[in-house]
């Protein structure tokens, strides 16, 4: 039998419906906040939770090597040179590989709870190649039916980084894109520390 994360729970049911939200807005709408933190092209990029690959296939667009990574195929809508895709899901990714220039997860971290969180950073922050950049977007807001979601305190998640060598760059707060009533958005962006800065902390 077919094991699915508890993230995942309602997306395979809500596809043809969240295809059609997730494809109405623009992969440069949504990060617009954070574009000038992207890393030169080319770089390698690992997206969680890449949904449709509406932004996997653009950051493909840019030059970029893409990895995207959701448990959902029934949602994936983007193929393209550049981009390439894997059935996995955090907290584990136990399917992926390689180092990666930049991470990305939109719209994930709430699925998660706090002991998956924990396991989930850990995985990332061992994932980055030196240098390497995590972009978070992390949400707020009521929980629609059927979701598995929890709270996402931003502070939390950026103290909670500090704690696997990853260190704040950048905080950003948005309204949601789509209107919703008590949804918000917040970019976080964090720089893995290098090993020298390990040792000056030490």
């Amino acid at each position: 039998m077919e094991t699915r994360p508890q993230g995942a729970a309602g997306y395979r049911e809500q596809a043809a419906q969240l295809i059609e939200q997730y494809e109405s807005v623009h992969f440069e709408q949504v990060h617009e906040q954070v574009l000038h933190l992207l890393p030169p092209a080319p770089a390698r990029v690992l997206e969680v939770g890449a949904g449709t690959g509406r932004d996997a296939a653009a950051l493909a667009g840019l030059g970029h090597s893409v990895l995207a990574v959701d448990p959902t195929v029934e949602l994936r809508v983007h193929e393209c040179p550049g981009l390439s895709w894997l059935a996995d899901s955090l907290p584990g990714l136990a399917l992926v590989e390689g180092e990666f220039d930049l991470v990305m997860l939109t719209a994930v971290w709430m699925h998660l709870d706090p002991a998956e969180r924990a396991r989930a950073m850990a995985r990332i922050a061992g994932l980055l190649a030196p240098g390497g950049r995590v972009m978070l977007l992390l949400r707020r807001g009521p929980v629609p039916d059927g979701r598995r979601m929890f709270p996402v305190p931003v502070d939390e998640t950026a103290r909670l980084a500090g704690e696997f060598g990853l260190v704040e760059v950048c905080r950003s707060a948005r309204a949601d894109r789509h209107g919703r009533g008590g949804v918000g958005w917040t970019h976080l962006v964090l720089d893995l520390k290098s090993a020298s800065s390990f040792m000056m902390d030490a």
